[in-house]
């Protein structure tokens, strides 16, 4: 087994997993909720890209955009569905409500796309890049860039500016945040909007890496779930240090073990760090 392939590969699905969770991350520092329908989300971000490169024609560059706009609207459209329950904090009713409208949206993309899994190729996934005894692609690389682009940006911004401040404001107290004269309704929909574009980016730029199924929704929940609990809830810091912990984990684990036990064992590795460091990576307050 070449260790540093397996560490090669560990980064790329480490950086995967943080942007796939990172919407997730979002929602629930500042909103306070879980979104159960975040799978199909991503997996209808991937159907999206596919069919605007595949059958539409689009450029790749031009495809990611696209997703992005449909995972924008998707979003949209769940908040304002479920915009009522959101602002009384109705937390077991949104998780119905959420994993619902993921059966929906696996049974739609069925129903447009096939329940055929689909290959997306790329202009980056094609090119092999060979070092030494390395292999990887330029779609591999272009994931790791991505994902640190995209958390510094969103630090940045939380951080930052007054979009930041705002939310902030939102996820420490939504009835004061109210009183001082902010939108909580925009904010709300703003971030679930945020969400959909932030996993429909995910999906596009890991789809060319991996069969794209209307199944594949329901595994990226369980990754999801993995590495925004790990990261410490709402931590974006966290969320990309525990997908990059775990993409790493899972890498050597399904080397040297077996691939088909390690969501297992990264649960396993839940519960241990949990029971040790219960706020996750981003135990101490403000970490994000």
């Amino acid at each position: 087994m070449n260790l540093t392939q397996q560490l090669v590969n560990g980064l790329v699905l480490g950086h995967a997993y943080a942007l796939i969770a990172i919407g997730w991350t979002v929602l629930l520092g500042v909103a306070r909720l879980v979104n159960f329908g975040h799978g199909q989300m991503y997996m209808l971000g991937a159907f999206v890209t596919w069919y605007s490169v595949s059958r539409l024609g689009l450029p790749y560059v031009v495809a990611v955009p696209v997703a992005m706009l449909a995972g924008v609207a998707i979003g949209y459209v769940m908040q304002r569905v479920m915009l009522q329950l959101t602002l009384r904090q109705d937390l077991v009713s949104i998780m119905i409500v959420t994993l619902g409208f993921g059966y929906v949206l696996h049974g739609a993309a069925g129903l447009v796309f096939g329940s055929t899994g689909q290959i997306l190729e790329t202009p980056l996934s094609v090119i092999d890049i060979y070092w030494g005894d390395l292999w990887f692609t330029w779609q591999d690389v272009a994931i790791i860039i991505v994902a640190i682009l995209f958390f510094a940006l969103l630090k940045f911004v939380i951080e930052r500016t007054g979009i930041g401040r705002t939310a902030r404001m939102v996820a420490e107290d939504p009835a004061l945040a109210l009183l001082a004269g902010i939108d909580v309704k925009k904010v709300y929909l703003g971030v679930f909007a945020f969400e959909g574009a932030a996993v429909a980016l995910a999906a596009a730029m890991v789809a060319p890496r991996t069969p794209i199924l209307t199944s594949m929704g329901f595994d990226e929940v369980i990754v999801t779930f993995v590495v925004v609990v790990l990261g410490g809830i709402g931590s974006i810091t966290g969320s990309y240090l525990a997908g990059l912990a775990l993409g790493l984990f899972t890498a050597f684990f399904g080397a040297l073990v077996s691939p088909a036990y390690t969501t297992a064992a990264a649960f396993a590795v839940l519960i241990a760090v949990l029971v040790l460091r219960p706020g996750g990576f981003a135990a101490a307050p403000g970490s994000r």
